[in-house]
């Protein structure tokens, strides 16, 4: 299955699908191993792969492996607010974001590799570090997501890893 997070409208008619296709994908596996797995994953894989062969776009509209890397920093960054948000307040809103309109904005395909590794490995290492020492108190704390409506933060944690899935699996194809 090729997964779609679209924005604005699309997203909001989309969401519960698109949610439920990530929890299929997760399935029983502990989200926060997941995510302690993606570092070294993407260390590994892209150990010897060339800049051109890091740029290249999966198809015409699509994104290549840097720019998924860079997504993949950024959404550690967002989910890492919202969740201590929710943490920290009781029923937040969560806004939504179009990622392809951030990929554009922030220009994700002039970044270098090594820039969006380290911001991704920081901002993972914090988030880990939180989310490894929550309560079941703390993870059963809610938000209301703009798009997909009341969120827990144990939720939440899930569908990062099962991002975290989709896409090295983007990743893998993109690669061959």
């Amino acid at each position: 299955m090729t997964f779609s997070n679209p924005g604005g409208a699309a997203a909001i008619s989309g969401a519960e699908a698109y949610v439920q296709a990530l929890l299929d994908l997760i399935g029983d596996r502990d989200p926060l191993e997941i995510q302690a797995e993606l570092l070294p994953w993407l260390d590994e894989r892209l150990a010897d792969v060339d800049d051109e062969e890091l740029r290249r776009p999966e198809a015409p509209g699509k994104w290549s492996v840097l720019e998924v890397v860079q997504h993949l920093a950024d959404s550690e960054m967002i989910n890492g607010y919202r969740l201590r948000i929710m943490l920290e307040q009781d029923d937040p809103p969560i806004q939504g974001y179009d990622q392809d309109r951030w990929a554009s904005v922030f220009r994700y395909r002039e970044v270098e590799l090594e820039m969006a590794m380290a911001q991704l490995r920081a901002l993972r290492a914090a988030n880990l570090r939180i989310w490894r020492s929550l309560s079941d108190e703390q993870l059963a704390r809610v938000g209301r997501h703009s798009e997909r409506g009341l969120e827990t933060v144990g939720h939440l944690i899930r569908l990062v890893g099962a991002h975290d899935l989709v896409h090295r699996r983007q990743i893998n194809r993109i690669l061959g």
